[in-house]
């Protein structure tokens, strides 16, 4: 469900997904964002209000530097930077598929960045305190991944872990309108700043394909999946 802010342009409640059993993901439980840096004013009394308790930082620690971090000490504080190999989205060349292309880096991070995924997994599952939000920059790449592979495990439907990511693409405009306000000219490359549904398809078939899926990839027990049901359901309809 997204969330009205005004400096936050991807910021929403993974509640209300449809997971088996007639079970549904909690609401105010687990939050996805863009950069919480961003963070001011109205915003952070909105932000507040959430009840946040754990903020898991997918950015680099360089990334903090220059942007900042949620800026309230009372959150516990997690730096989790699951990519490893930085890419310029603004340089792609005008003819690459953008699906293949995101599709091509998120696999890259989970080659590279495993340990860091399962830490964060296991953050939400029961080393956290509740509720969370996970984060990078935009919200929809870093982000993306972690917000599948949550939903995948607590038994979300592919097509709905899906339409979650494409939800991303609703922040596309501001995006750009923040690039061009910042001197920059928006690059030929038409996937810039979009979160295309095949990207994210692709990546949970890779998944599949290579490991058996999300649980074996990152090495989890049944009992850390159940864990994770726990704190994440509730036996409620569908949203």
């Amino acid at each position: 469900m997204p969330l009205t802010f005004d400096l936050l342009y991807n910021i929403r409640d993974l509640g209300g997904w449809p997971a088996g059993d007639g079970r549904c993901t909690r609401f105010g439980v687990l939050y996805r964002s863009d950069s919480l840096g961003r963070l001011a004013g109205a915003d952070l009394d909105r932000f507040r209000a959430l009840g946040v308790r754990t903020v898991i930082d997918l950015r680099y620690p360089w990334e903090i530097a220059a942007a900042g971090r949620v800026p309230d000490d009372d959150i516990a504080f997690h730096n989790l930077s699951i990519e490893h190999r930085p890419y310029d989205q603004t340089v792609v060349p005008a003819d690459v598929d953008p699906a293949a292309f995101f599709a091509d880096k998120y696999a890259e991070v989970a080659d590279d960045g495993a340990e860091e995924i399962r830490a964060v997994i296991r953050l939400i599952a029961d080393g956290a305190e509740l509720p969370a939000v996970f984060h990078c920059k935009s919200g929809k790449d870093r982000t993306g991944i972690i917000a599948a592979i949550v939903l995948t495990l607590v038994g979300v439907d592919r097509e709905d872990v899906v339409t979650d990511y494409d939800r991303s693409n609703e922040a596309t405009a501001r995006w750009h309108a923040e690039h061009v306000a910042a001197g920059d000219t928006l690059p030929e490359w038409p996937g810039f700043g979009t979160a295309p549904a095949g990207a994210i398809r692709r990546f949970l078939e890779l998944l599949d394909e290579r490991y058996g899926g999300p649980q074996r990839y990152l090495g989890l027990t049944d009992a850390e999946v159940a864990a994770l049901r726990r704190r994440l359901l509730e036996p409620t309809g569908p949203r």
